[in-house]
């Protein structure tokens, strides 16, 4: 029995609103409750909120980009990430890291690099003015893998510093120290999470197929070019900021759908409140498992995500 959207966002403010305190209140030192507001506890008071903001910003774009990516490809291995943005972003971050770029600039030429990717990979698929749904994802692919063994060659050649600047960034990490690069980020994922809303009942057409969806009125080519722009300003913002952090795009839309049911005006929202609050888990998993050390939360949703992505996919084939 699938939920209704008002009784899932219930639940799901619920459970967000409780990981917000206890992320508040935990890490790798712990803050009574009534020395939430001492002028001692301000500065780690501060960090605290604006990692659980970045993670529920960053785990809102990722699974919107999801759910995008696996309508139009119709493909449920397709995550936010097979554009080639975070190849794309990697090459940038370390090309800046190699030339002793200051890291304030970091992120805009992890944009940079993200943004090229996105444009490499839409060339490659493009096919008499349209997106071919299989070149797209071959594309990515490839375009993936060349990025990927650039990162590599660069780092390899050029010393463990630079393995050790860059590595921390490739694998994820919420910390922000850049208040101006996070609400530029924000606002760009936010446009974006509400564009895709507006794209809702259109994603419901082109998931019966670009026929059907033609037949509905909907003009299945525009509207993919569109919202593969969409996602990738969504991603590339995204990754810019907070590096790579897989799985999330991955398994939260198909957890939502076994939930809610593919139906995208519940879909979307129920999805950005589940993947923030699995973000804010993660990101105090990282706090709180080694301290005083702090474990790159790419780490932490690869070793959730993969086993919990397992579960579902069994679990899809069987009801087929």
């Amino acid at each position: 029995m699938k939920l209704h959207l008002k009784t899932s966002l219930t639940i799901l403010f619920s459970v967000l609103i409780l990981s917000f305190i206890i992320a508040i209140l935990k890490g790798s030192v712990d803050i009574l409750a009534k020395d939430l507001l001492l002028k001692e506890s301000r500065t780690i008071l501060v960090l605290r909120i604006l990692r659980v903001f970045t993670a529920i910003v960053v785990g809102s774009g990722l699974s919107v980009s999801g759910i995008v990516l696996q309508s139009i490809m119709k493909n449920p291995l397709a995550d936010p990430y097979l554009l080639g943005t975070s190849s794309g972003a990697g090459v940038g971050a370390v090309i800046a890291t190699v030339l002793c770029i200051s890291s304030i600039y970091l992120p805009f030429a992890a944009f940079i690099g993200a943004i090229i990717s996105v444009i490499i990979v839409y060339s490659l698929a493009k096919q008499n003015n349209k997106i071919n749904t299989q070149s797209l994802i071959l594309s990515g692919v490839i375009v993936s893998i060349a990025l990927s063994a650039i990162t590599v060659f660069i780092i390899s050649t050029s010393g463990s510093e630079t393995l050790h600047s860059v590595s921390w960034w490739l694998w994820g990490s919420l910390q922000v120290y850049d208040f101006g690069l996070l609400a530029v980020v924000t606002a760009i994922v936010l446009t974006g999470v509400i564009s895709v809303y507006i794209f809702s009942q259109d994603l419901n057409a082109l998931s019966l197929g670009d026929e059907d969806a033609v037949h509905l009125g909907v003009d299945a080519d525009k509207v993919k070019r569109i919202l593969i722009i969409i996602v990738s300003l969504i991603v590339s913002s995204i990754v810019c900021v907070s590096g790579t952090i897989g799985f999330v795009g991955l398994i939260i839309p198909h957890l939502m759908r076994f939930i809610v049911g593919p139906n995208h005006r519940i879909l979307i929202p129920t999805s950005c409140i589940a993947a923030s609050i699995f973000m804010v888990i993660c990101d105090l998993l990282s706090r709180i498992i080694m301290p005083p050390l702090e474990i790159p939360i790419g780490v932490i949703t690869a070793v959730l995500g993969a086993p919990v992505f397992i579960i579902l996919l069994r679990k899809s084939q069987t009801v087929r």
